[in-house]
């Protein structure tokens, strides 16, 4: 077989776009909505200076911006929004309550129930609002037993990948893959057409989850552990009752045992003053201190002080007035719907907003503390650990709220009386689109419609439920994908893999295309993997002469595999932040798994299909 002979220009020319845009997603100081933006850009403007001809007709430059209005961006969308509505009303906490009931009774075999109960509703919705679902309870769990985290948040967040794979609607990656096959002429796949091959490999993956990733991950510590260590500031307020009122700062040091970190003193609230020994006390007088929690609370009793929650004058307030309202450590994290996401910290405004004292970020397995010079230019990103301080009361409202994830000991979880609404419209959703009633881009759509009119949602919950950089990136693939197809880019490559794998039987093929897709999506973005890969895929399985289902799922399937690297998938990152893992966390666990997976997967396509 002769070396593929050079396509035309334009061809040649987006073959390059796509190194190009391959390249810019994996640059982490570029955001992916500004490498989408410019790869659609250029694509559109490219064929409007350029124009294309060839024996087919010629492409107007406008089709490029039909993705934005392609049904598997609308079903993606939508189903966002369904997601945040049960996220936002509690609707799945029964289950969290009654999986962490079995934590009690049986650590082994809850995490087996935790693997799979997050394997099947993943199935049927977005694995965003499970994870934010159930590291809450996993981690109230494993605080309670005195147990460590370390092996079971990890493989939950894997066994929501899983589960994801097993229907048309599991992932954005599969609505993608199923809808553009289906816009190049192939049979459109039905919700369950292709979860018994996903249940084989799936029952491989959850033992192996269960039975041996935990025993593969080091012990690692959450953000928050070891709490009581952590140093943070806070105000100790002297009153005219105070024996120390007329002393210097030298005695009050003295009088804490010789050991207080005061910061400075702030008088009359505009007047600060250098912590300097021979400074007088005067009634009124907060002195600001570093200290753990509980030499906060000694500090307090031996100066016969108020302790204060916070370092802004106009909001400290007396803590321990109430026994409910207590100032605490906490773990807040920044999902993709909070309002916190791409803000800087200076305009996240924690204190006045939610009432939190900001102590550290947690970013990718970096902990960035609060004095850390530059800390308030740095953009806070979903999935990002917050560790604050606060009172009880306004954890509780942050908690209820729904606007951030809080991660604590506790298992109480927002529920409101709207959750069996949004529960019912979601399982709506899924049987009009399984009985074949309506596309799912449709019923979706109607859903969002009905938990909105119902007031499971406002106007402006839907709209943080969305995500500017999933919309772009699957509108700037599917511009992409449609370019190479048009010019015969996808055919070129598809003739290039076939000539790299000459003499192979079909089944070496579809298994280094399902491989390729999985490094691919480990590296740049999977819905980015899918839509390229998925014209390549048609092209390979036509050269062949085979069917074109199997080659299809092998990019279904590969664009899925996203375990071996933290960045493969958003959840991985939320993950990875909320448990203190480590990047090669991901590569000890996530490498075995996605070659298990591979293997299991490319015997029932070639066993199913008859390769």
């Amino acid at each position: 077989m002769d070396f593929p002979v050079i396509p035309n220009v334009h061809a040649m020319v987006m073959l390059l776009m796509t190194g190009v845009a391959l390249f810019l997603f994996t640059r982490e100081k570029i955001p992916l909505e500004s490498s989408s933006l410019a790869i659609l850009v250029m694509i559109v403007v490219g064929f409007e200076v350029f124009p294309f001809h060839d024996s087919r007709g010629a492409i107007e430059p406008l089709e490029f911006f039909y993705g934005f209005g392609h049904e598997a961006l609308v079903a993606v969308c939508a189903l966002m929004i369904a997601g945040e509505g049960l996220v936002r009303t509690g609707a799945l906490e029964p289950v969290a309550r009654q999986l962490a009931r079995l934590w009690r009774w049986n650590a082994a075999v809850a995490l087996l129930l935790t693997l799979l109960v997050g394997a099947v509703l993943s199935a049927f919705m977005n694995n965003t609002p499970i994870v934010v679902l159930m590291l809450p309870m996993l981690i109230g769990a494993a605080a309670r037993s005195n147990s460590s985290t370390s092996g079971v948040l990890l493989p939950m967040g894997f066994a929501t990948l899983i589960g994801g794979m097993g229907t048309t609607i599991g992932t954005s990656t599969n609505l993608l893959v199923v809808a553009v096959a289906a816009d190049m002429g192939m049979v459109r796949f039905g919700m369950f057409d292709f979860m018994p091959l996903v249940g084989i490999a799936a029952v491989v993956a959850i033992l192996y989850l269960w039975l041996v990733a935990p025993h593969l991950i080091p012990e690692r510590s959450p953000p928050m552990s070891d709490a009581s260590n952590r140093v943070f500031q806070a105000h100790l307020l002297f009153t005219d009752d105070n024996d120390l009122i007329g002393k210097s700062l030298a005695d009050v040091i003295h009088a804490a045992g010789g050991v207080l970190r005061v910061k400075r003193i702030v008088r009359d609230d505009n007047l600060q003053i250098s912590p300097l020994p021979d400074v007088v006390i005067r009634d009124g007088d907060k002195i600001l201190v570093a200290a753990t929690s509980e030499e906060l609370k000694e500090y307090e009793a031996l100066l016969e002080a108020k302790l204060l929650a916070g370092t802004e004058d106009d909001s400290d307030q007396p803590v321990g007035d109430d026994d409910n309202d207590d100032l605490r450590l906490a773990e807040v994290v920044v999902t993709g719907a909070s309002r916190l996401h791409g803000l800087r910290v200076a305009d996240a405004r924690l204190k006045t907003r939610y009432g939190l004292e900001l102590l550290a970020v947690h970013h990718r397995g970096s902990v960035v503390s609060a004095d850390a010079p530059g800390l308030n230019q740095r953009k806070l990103k979903a999935s990002d650990v917050l560790l604050v301080q606060a009172h009880d009361k306004d954890i509780r409202e942050l908690k209820m709220g729904g606007e951030l994830l809080v991660l604590d000991s506790t298992t109480e979880l927002p529920r409101s009386s709207k959750a069996p609404i949004a529960l019912a419209t979601m399982v709506g959703i899924v049987a009009l689109a399984a009985f074949g009633i309506m596309p799912i881009a449709v019923s979706a759509l109607l859903g969002c419609l009905v938990l909105i009119g119902t007031g499971c949602l406002n106007w402006q919950q839907a709209t943080r439920a969305l995500s500017v950089q999933v919309i772009l990136i699957i509108v700037a693939s599917l511009a992409l994908g449609a370019a190479l197809m048009k010019t015969g880019g996808a055919e070129y490559l598809a003739q290039v893999f076939l000539y790299l794998t000459a003499g192979m039987s079909a089944t070496w093929v579809l298994a280094f295309l399902m491989l390729l897709m999985a490094v691919m999506t480990n590296v740049i973005s999977n819905n980015a993997a899918a839509v390229i890969g998925t014209p390549i895929a048609i092209s390979i399985a036509q050269e062949l002469g085979m069917p074109l289902e199997p080659f299809v799922l092998a990019v279904l399937f590969g664009a899925n595999l996203s375990f071996v690297t933290p960045m493969a998938y958003k959840t991985n990152l939320l993950v990875m932040n909320a448990g203190g893992y480590k990047f090669n966390d991901f590569v000890r666990v996530g490498t075995p798994l996605t070659l298990l997976m591979w293997v299991v997967l490319t015997l029932v396509l070639a066993f199913a299909y008859g390769l």
